[in-house]
C-alpha cells in the first residue's frame, strides 16, 4: 500500500502525464468553486434542516458553515468528476510502470456515467446523513473517513479493474483484499479533505488503485 502511495505520487512529476493531471486540477478546482457557490446559495436560501437551532446555527455561521459542507462533500463530488477521466490517468500510469500490458478493453462509456451518478448520489447522501454526528465532536472524524473511505475504495477500484476484467471477477477481487482497499481509501479520504493537496489526490488515488489492481491480479 505504501509502495504504491509512492509509486502514484511520482506519477504527478512524470512528463506523460501532464496533460491529465491539468485535467484533473482544472476539475479539482471547478467542483470546488461550484460547490462553494452551491452550497452558500442553498443555506443562505433554503431550510436544509427541520431542527430549529441548528438552521439558526448554520445560518449564524455563514461562509464558515459554507465552507465546511464544501470540504466535507468535495471527496464525493470530485471522485464523480475524476471517474469520467479516469481512463486517461490510468493509461497514464500503466504507459509508465505496466508497459507490456497493451491497451485496456475499457468500459462502456454509458455504463461509466451511470457507475458514476449512483456513487455520486450515495455518497452524497451518505455524507448529508452524517452531518448530525459533526455533533459528536472527536466520534466524527473516525465516522467521514470511515464511510467515505470504504465508499472511495471501492469506486476507483472497480472503476480500475473494469478496465481489466468482468464486473463479477472485479467485484470478487476487490472482496478478497477488502481491508488492505479499506485501509486505501480511508488514505485517499483523508487526502481529498487536506487543502492543496486535495487537488492532486484524485491522480493519487487512480494511480494507487492501478498498482494494487496490478498487484492483487498477479496474486490472485
Amino acid at each position: 500500500m505504501i509502495k504504491a502511495f509512492i509509486k502514484a505520487a511520482q506519477q504527478i512529476s512524470d512528463p506523460r502525464a501532464r496533460r491529465v493531471i491539468w485535467i484533473a486540477l482544472a476539475a479539482a478546482a471547478g467542483v470546488f468553486i461550484l460547490l462553494w457557490i452551491l452550497i452558500g446559495f442553498l443555506l443562505a436560501n433554503t431550510a436544509l434542516f427541520s431542527i430549529g437551532w441548528l438552521e439558526t446555527a448554520i445560518d449564524w455561521l455563514g461562509g464558515l458553515a459554507t465552507g465546511v459542507l464544501t470540504w466535507l462533500l468535495f471527496p464525493a463530488a470530485i471522485s464523480a468528476v475524476i471517474g469520467l477521466f479516469l481512463e486517461d490517468i490510468a493509461s497514464a500510469v500503466e504507459d509508465r510502470h505496466y508497459p507490456d500490458l497493451g491497451p485496456a478493453l475499457g468500459s462502456d462509456f454509458s455504463d461509466t456515467v451511470l457507475t458514476t451518478v449512483r456513487f455520486l448520489a450515495i455518497m452524497l447522501s451518505l455524507n448529508i446523513l452524517m452531518l448530525p454526528f459533526l455533533l459528536t465532536g472527536p466520534l466524527f472524524p473516525f465516522v467521514f473517513y470511515s464511510v467515505n473511505g470504504y465508499l472511495l475504495s471501492r469506486e476507483y477500484f472497480e472503476l480500475v479493474a473494469l478496465r481489466r476484467m468482468g464486473r463479477a471477477d472485479a467485484r470478487a477481487l476487490r472482496k478478497r483484499y477488502a481491508m488492505k482497499l479499506f485501509m486505501t481509501g480511508v488514505i485517499i479520504a483523508f487526502l481529498l479533505t487536506v487543502p492543496i493537496v486535495n487537488l492532486l489526490a484524485p491522480i493519487i488515488a487512480t494511480g494507487m488503485m492501478v498498482h494494487l489492481f496490478e498487484d492483487f491480479r498477479a496474486h490472485a
